[in-house]
């Protein structure tokens, strides 16, 4: 027997809209891609002649046809357009992070139990090429018992964002907001919960009023350590990711190309979509048994954020559990929430 599709809205058709939702809805046998917000510019259609642009949230909330509405606005609205879709029975798919604060990703989780609707949260970057790579690599045992994890983001960016909402100081901005969601939650789907958890933030940009550097130092059990840091102004960027055991280490660089593919209109269905460049393997070092170091290349495995909408879908349809639990988020949350560390 045959499954209907599900049908999806989008609420913003700004950059995370057209490039991290609209292709995969439009190219998912299990999705229709019915509408989007577009609130000044009216250009979904030019790519999208099917699908309705709507005026405001509004307008697409209250489409009965919609089950499914990704909510994708900047951060500080997710909580309140979340809870208004929830509101008027629809499942939501929210960007990170998902609200201001844990208090609220808790509300939004307890609502859609009660209501029976789902609740879910958009983290797609565990299925990056090189942190499957890194994943991989570490669950092998290769490296024999972990010692220190590091995770890094470096990007250099001395001018302010044009997206104004993220250079003002208030709740879930800066950069801890912005990138931290995303390194927590590779962090914690490989981990779990940390036992401790120091934060630390500074702003170095002229001006800013917000974060441009963070660091969490999370602390796991047998002394395994996790560092997990984010900068806008690191003219050259250390390795994404640095992994030591006692039997050997694993570098990877940030090397996922779908984020890039997709701007320039590769679509997820296309052969060569999320196959990382050549020359951008993991370097493996492992000791062997006489003392000698023995070094080789570990290819990127293919990213697919596919991946994350068949999941959203078996959620919907099938009733499978969806991977990025609300236990994990609201973790994620409290993590982000933590004072920061002066010196």
């Amino acid at each position: 027997m045959s499954i209907k599709p599900v049908v999806a809205g989008i609420l913003s058709y700004g950059m995370s809209g057209r490039v991290f939702h609209a292709p995969f809805l439009e190219i998912n046998k299990h999705f229709i891609f019915r509408a989007v917000v577009e609130r000044s510019r009216k250009i979904a259609n030019e790519r999208y002649p099917h699908i309705i642009s709507y005026d405001t949230v509004e307008e697409l909330i209250n489409d009965p046809d919609i089950e499914l509405v990704i909510v994708n606005t900047p951060n500080q609205t997710h909580y309140t357009y979340a809870k208004q879709a929830l509101l008027a029975g629809k499942d939501v798919l929210i960007e990170k992070p998902c609200a201001n604060n844990s208090k609220e990703a808790k509300e939004l989780f307890e609502m859609a139990e009660k209501s029976g609707q789902k609740c879910m949260v958009f983290q797609n970057r565990r299925w990056d090429s090189d942190f499957k790579a890194v994943k991989q690599v570490m669950q092998s045992g290769i490296l024999g018992d972990l010692i220190e994890f590091h995770v890094r983001f470096d990007r250099y960016r001395l001018a302010k964002s044009a997206k104004l909402f993220k250079e003002i100081k208030q709740e879930a901005s800066g950069l801890a907001y912005d990138l931290g969601p995303h390194m927590l939650d590779q962090v914690i789907s490989l981990f779990g919960k940390p036992l401790k958890a120091i934060k630390v933030c500074g702003s170095h940009r002229p001006g800013s009023e917000v974060d441009d550097y963070f660091s969490f130092i999370l602390s796991y059990p047998n002394g395994f350590m996790v560092y997990v840091t984010g900068s806008l102004l690191a003219a050259q960027p250390l390795p994404g990711y640095v992994v030591n055991g006692v039997k050997g280490s694993f570098q990877k660089s940030r090397s996922d190309v779908q984020e890039l593919q997709l701007q320039e209109g590769v679509l997820p269905s296309d052969a060569d979509y999320g196959v990382e460049e050549a020359g951008q393997e993991g370097l493996l070092t492992v000791v062997d048994e006489v003392g000698d170091k023995v070094v080789s290349f570990r290819d990127g495995l293919k990213g697919n954020y596919s991946k994350l909408f068949d999941a959203v879908y078996e959620q919907i349809r099938l009733g499978k559990p969806y991977p990025i639990t609300a236990e994990q988020i609201l973790w994620q949350m409290e993590l982000l929430e933590l004072d920061v560390w002066n010196n």
